[in-house]
């Protein structure tokens, strides 16, 4: 091949090396932009990706709730639905949390309504960029943690019922994964719903779900998305964080999740440290999995949260 570009003319050689730099500058600019626009949220009739919304509340089924406002400071705080149980009746309280691109109402109420049967407390938030959270930017739970670790903090402080039990949705139980393992939480259990195992190949499986080469793209999407918001992305692989994690953990995973491989789940739940159990719900996607059998998911959990209880 080398000794081929060697005997190409002058011209032809000029031609080639253009037409390398117009496809790396070209690859380089759309990558910039899909990291941008995947992470950065417009205000509403602005181009991009709205700002997710939190479209009902609590009482569209039913639960009473407070809205608690969480001040990170002056400028940033997170926004979240505290949904108690009878007083004096609760058996704990779950710290809820939602994927990417979604709000607490979105994903988060059927969830809590099962909780509320359950007999726990539910605490909803928004991750900043969120609902009715402050910011307009997301990082794939990575930045995320720490509004899981401020979350945490505040039912601690504010002498919520324990035990204390996280609950990540997609995005959220990266967040959660995390959390546990950089910022010096100790929850009693940790549930994750639809996690994923490394950013890149998070990345990688929604390129190929637009039927495009995931190399280089997926590669360069990490990279900019890096340097966009001041971290290693690359770094950012919830598989690894699980290592270091003690709590007894319940994974619940759709068997055809388009986005995640069982492989990965697996080495998810080979890593984590204390009790753990993985729950399949067959024939299903990357969806809200109590929509797919109510009833295995509030055994699974209500089995998870009995020997937590003990």
């Amino acid at each position: 091949m080398a000794l081929l570009i060697l005997r190409l003319s002058r011209k032809t050689k000029k031609y080639l090396w253009r037409s390398a730099l117009a496809i790396f500058l070209t690859l380089n600019v759309v990558s910039f932009a899909i990291a941008y626009f995947s992470t950065h949220f417009s205000d509403p009739g602005s181009p991009g990706i709205a700002k997710p919304l939190n479209l009902k509340t609590p009482s569209a089924i039913d639960l009473d709730y407070t809205t608690q406002k969480i001040t990170i400071n002056k400028n940033e705080w997170l926004e979240t639905w505290f949904i108690p149980v009878a007083k004096g009746s609760a058996k704990g309280t779950v710290l809820m949390f939602p994927g990417n691109h979604d709000s607490k109402s979105k994903f988060l109420l059927s969830s809590a309504k099962v909780y509320h049967d359950l007999q726990y407390n539910t605490l909803l938030v928004d991750f900043r960029g969120a609902g009715g959270s402050s910011g307009n930017k997301t990082t794939l739970g990575f930045k995320e943690a720490k509004d899981v670790a401020i979350a945490w903090n505040y039912a601690k402080q504010a002498k919520l019922q324990q035990p204390y039990i996280l609950h990540g949705t997609s995005m959220g139980s990266a967040a959660v994964l995390t959390a546990v393992a950089k910022e010096n939480i100790h929850p009693d259990g940790i549930i994750l719903e639809l996690p994923f195992a490394r950013s890149i190949d998070a990345v990688r499986s929604r390129v190929a779900g637009r039927h495009v080469p995931t190399f280089p793209l997926a590669e360069l999407i990490i990279f900019w998305g890096s340097i966009q918001h001041g971290f290693n992305a690359f770094s950012h692989n919830p598989v690894t964080y699980a290592s270091q994690i003690t709590s007894p953990a319940l994974i619940m995973q759709g068997s055809d999740d388009p986005w995640t491989k069982i492989e990965e789940i697996r080495e998810i739940l080979k890593n984590l440290q204390g009790n753990k159990k993985l729950v399949l719900f067959s024939h299903t996607g990357h969806t809200l999995l109590i929509t797919v059998d109510k009833y295995l998911w509030k055994t699974s959990v209500e089995n998870f949260l009995d020997k937590i209880n003990l």
